[in-house]
């Protein structure tokens, strides 16, 4: 045992017991506290507990949302003695007293309400600073486990009723307004996991006086009943109101005003201390409320003063419970978050006095009305106005963080977490002496199972044991799936992807058969390297075309990586068109309109030759792309006219693109080229979590992603017969509008500088298409000719979006009912031969969950050119 457990051994003594209601059933995730002190915990799922404590005397205080709080005094001895307090709670009665309401009135609780909304404001912004050190834990099910899948698929022997995922962590965090979390996560443990790192987060609470509460279960997010606009989505009914340290709390159910509002239903429990804050809440969303992956989930919160400042609250426990069903499957898990260690910096040491209006003398206090709260709110704006001016005046590192609190090392700029070395190699000595909720049985046997199971699982001999029966091939296998080789032990994987998984059809080769394998070599640092062979052949023009690609990821912290390609392809015009995108791709479209059209849009060239890259992040947020390459371009020409649908009078055209700025052609015959590319891509802001495996970005800053581009053609260099410089400017951002939804922003300009000499390949082209299905609806033009407007001039490209997230379709019943969201887009193309073309759109999203149909109009030059619906991927 280490040296720092045998002293805490033997100066501290353990509560534990079990906390109930007076039917004896467990209260579980009650909050225990030491009244005076800034440590907590909470019962497990079967009601126990058990705190930590140096020798001496304690007033324990026991809470759970709607029960009577209780404090018991308690005398802890010395040494490792358990001192046995079992405690019963009994739910608070929350009575009316003698409101009169008459069918005219409304319910008592609207000014209620309206008091603790005109406060959201100053309680959102009451601690300045603070440290703490929290404990979370995250446990999901599954419940029920179907024998197959819609009846068709077998589920395996593997998947069976039981904890899929367990976890615990404790960090250190701090908090500076406005709302800067950095926090060290200082031991991870996850069953069955002995390297793996806890998901927890402690900067995923919940907080109320936010007007809009993102889950990450909705798009849109949910409103709070004490937001700014909560009265335009619940209804307000006061339960009743009970005493509690003299000060008189006031139970209100809330409900959503109509059925399918992003709203909560439940109870909060609101305050009257002057300041009318939320002393604690219970809430749930269903299906109905606009929840997405989950069917319902339930959060209970717990409020307290925070110690030496009982002026200022803090968030004393949270829990989240989640469940969810689909395809047979029925699962439930909970995430259970306790703080404890609080020093807090308020941000007003005497906070304003607001004189509440009186109630008539012959009417009771709960009679007062919404508009009589409404007076009060000059009183409060004079008295905090000027707090806040302050406050917002100081940069958030002049904060202090308040003295005695957790001491966390300087964290660099952008770092939000750190999980310290060896976190998870914590053994169960220290957990059983840290941990503040016990473990229940369920979790106890889970941990004792798959860490035991975890030790023969990665055992050489078991894992080639496996590998055996995993790496037997089978021909409809191969055919259907394709083949992975697998040596897991060392971490040696090949792949040979399926023969039928990327055969095409073009009018230059005929049937195409693409031929592909990976090699792949990971290392417990998460080094790696691949090799990815590739073999080409079309059956028409008889030619192979082999290829050679693979990389090497050296500096995992920095996603540093090298990377080389070799030999011959076969590549559209258009770059956009060789990216490998999902579900559909330029090849697999080229071919439908091909075979059963006519229509052989997309057009192409042979390109033989070698290309390095070089790639990594310079500073946070900063990368750094770096290319250079030979090659030998030819042009090709058709080879078949072989298709299954004939239309008559409709004739393929030639394997040439037909572009506005060369109306002599765009034939080329052969060309060689050198090029350096050179791509900077800035995201200020960024935020990340490090680990010790390496450096995860989070991509959630507010500030736009920056990007540059310099791409050379260098002349007489390796017999290189072209010459140009091209630069680009990029900018993309996401404007998030709470319940209006969501903005995304793409925009690009560039230029080529002086007089280039180049080929058609070389020109800057912009994603067009002509199909009915759309690739990408936020990057590509849906009217537009693939390449009539490739330009080697000056251009501008834009891409705008909104999706609305529903917010219109959520007030009419039937698209209510179907969930489906509206969007609207337009895209935006400059040259000087195209002059100012646009496309707009309007469209409908979330259709079958998936799917998303636009219909779009192009202008130019102000005058309608065409129309068009596009089919996409929308979710």
């Amino acid at each position: 045992m280490p040296l720092f457990l045998a002293v805490l051994t033997a100066q501290a003594g353990i509560v534990r017991g079990k906390i109930t209601d007076p039917k004896g059933e467990p209260l579980a995730f009650a909050n225990v506290a030491v009244r005076g002190s800034a440590t907590s915990t909470a019962s497990n799922d079967q009601g126990s507990y058990q705190l930590r404590l140096d020798a001496g005397q304690y007033e324990m205080v026991f809470q759970y949302v709607g029960f009577k709080p209780r404090v018991e005094k308690v005398t802890v001895a010395a040494g490792d003695t358990a001192t046995v307090l079992n405690v019963t709670l009994t739910p608070e009665n929350y009575n009316l007293g003698e409101v009169l309401i008459r069918a005219s009135d409304r319910d008592p609780a609207y000014a209620i309400v309206q008091h603790a909304i005109d406060w959201r404001k100053y309680h959102r912004a009451e601690v300045a600073a603070f440290t703490a050190r929290m404990y979370i834990k995250s446990i999901i099910r599954l419940t029920d486990v179907p024998g197959k899948i819609m009846g068709l698929v077998k589920v395996g022997p593997d998947i069976k009723p039981g904890v899929v995922y367990l976890s615990e962590s404790v960090s250190d965090m701090t908090f500076r307004q406005p709302n800067k979390i950095q926090e060290r996560m200082i031991s991870s443990r996850v069953s069955g996991s002995s390297k793996g790192f806890s998901f927890n987060r402690a900067s995923k609470n919940f907080n109320f006086y936010d007007n809009l509460l993102q889950s990450g279960f909705s798009e849109r997010g949910f409103v709070s009943p004490v937001a700014q606009n909560a009265m335009q989505f619940y209804r307000y009914e006061l339960v009743g109101a009970s005493q509690q340290n003299g000060i008189t709390i006031n139970k209100i159910r809330v409900t959503p005003r109509h059925r399918i509002d992003p709203a909560f239903s439940g109870f909060i429990y609101i305050a009257e201390d002057g300041t009318w804050r939320l002393h604690s809440l219970d809430l749930s969303l269903g299906s109905n409320s606009g929840i997405e992956y989950v069917d319902n989930m339930r959060v209970e919160i717990l409020y307290a003063p925070a110690p030496g400042h009982p002026q200022a609250w803090i968030i004393q426990s949270q829990k989240v419970s989640l469940s969810a069903g689909g395809l047979g499957f029925k699962g439930n898990g909970s995430i259970n978050a306790v703080l404890s260690n609080y020093r807090v910096t308020p941000t007003y040491p005497n906070p304003p006095v607001v004189a509440a209006t009186p109630p008539p003398a012959n009417e009771p206090a709960h009679r007062e009305t919404v508009a009589e709260a409404k007076q009060q709110r000059p009183q409060l704006r004079v008295a905090t106005r000027s707090i806040r001016r302050e406050a917002r005046t100081k940069a958030q590192e002049e904060i202090p963080l308040p003295e005695g609190g957790v001491a966390l090392a300087p964290m660099p700029k952008g770092q939000v977490m750190l999980i310290e070395k060896g976190a998870n190699e914590r053994d169960v000595a220290y957990w059983d002496s840290i941990r503040p909720i016990p473990l229940s049985e369920e979790e106890v046997k889970d941990y004792r199972v798959k860490d035991s199971v975890e030790v023969i699982e990665k055992s050489k001999p078991y894992q080639d044991s496996m590998d055996r029966i995993r790496n037997k091939p089978s021909f409809f296998g191969v055919l259907v799936g394709g083949y992975t080789y697998s040596n897991t032990y060392r971490r040696r994987f090949i792949t040979v992807d399926s023969p039928t998984d990327k055969m095409v059809y073009n009018t230059v080769e005929g049937l195409v058969v693409n031929l592909n394998a990976t090699f792949l070599q990971r290392y417990e640092d998460r080094r790696s390297y691949s090799l990815e062979p590739a073999l080409r052949y079309g059956f028409s023009s008889k030619q192979f075309s082999p290829s050679l690609r693979g990389g090497y990821t050296f500096r995992p912290e920095s996603f540093s990586r090298v990377g080389f390609a070799v030999g011959r392809t076969i590549l559209d015009f258009d770059p956009y068109n060789n990216q490998p995108h999902t579900p559909f791709n330029a090849p697999l479209l080229n071919t439908t309109y091909t075979l059963l059209a006519n229509r052989n849009y997309n057009k192409y060239y042979q390109r033989d030759g070698v290309e390095l890259t070089y790639r990594t992040e310079a500073f946070n947020g900063f990368f750094v792309n770096l290319g250079a390459g030979y090659a030998d371009r030819r042009e090709l020409y058709n080879t078949t006219a072989e298709l299954i649908r004939d239309v008559p009078g409709r004739a393929f055209t030639p394997n040439q693109p037909e572009a506005a700025e060369l109306p002599q052609g765009t034939g080329f015959g052969r060309s060689r080229a050198v090029t350096v590319d050179i791509g900077l891509n800035w995201q200020p802001g960024q935020k990340y979590v490090t680990r010790p495996d390496g450096k995860f970005n989070l991509y959630n800053s507010r500030y736009p992603r920056l990007s540059l581009g310099l791409r050379q053609g260098l002349r007489n260099v390796l017999g290189s017969d072209v010459r140009f410089t091209r630069l680009e400017l990029g900018v993309q951002k996401e404007v998030g509008f709470g319940l209006f939804g969501e903005t995304r922003l793409s925009g690009t300009a560039g230029t080529y500088l002086g007089t280039p000499d180049l080929t058609f390949i070389d020109y800057r082209h912009f994603a067009g298409n002509r199909t009915a299905l759309a690739i990408s609806f936020e990057q590509q033009f849906q009217l537009l000719d693939n390449y009539r407007y490739s330009t080697a001039q000056r251009y501008v490209v834009g891409h705008f979006s909104h999706h609305f997230n529903g917010f219109f379709f959520n007030k009419l019943p039937a698209f209510r009912q179907l969930k489906w969201q509206e969007v609207a887009t337009l895209n935006y193309l400059y040259t000087p031969t195209a002059g100012q073309y646009a496309e707009l759109g309007v469209g409908v999203e979330h259709i079958f969950k998936i799917l998303r149909v636009d219909y779009f109009t192009a202008l130019q030059a102000g005058e309608r050119l065409n129309s068009g619906i596009r089919i996409g991927i929308g979710f």
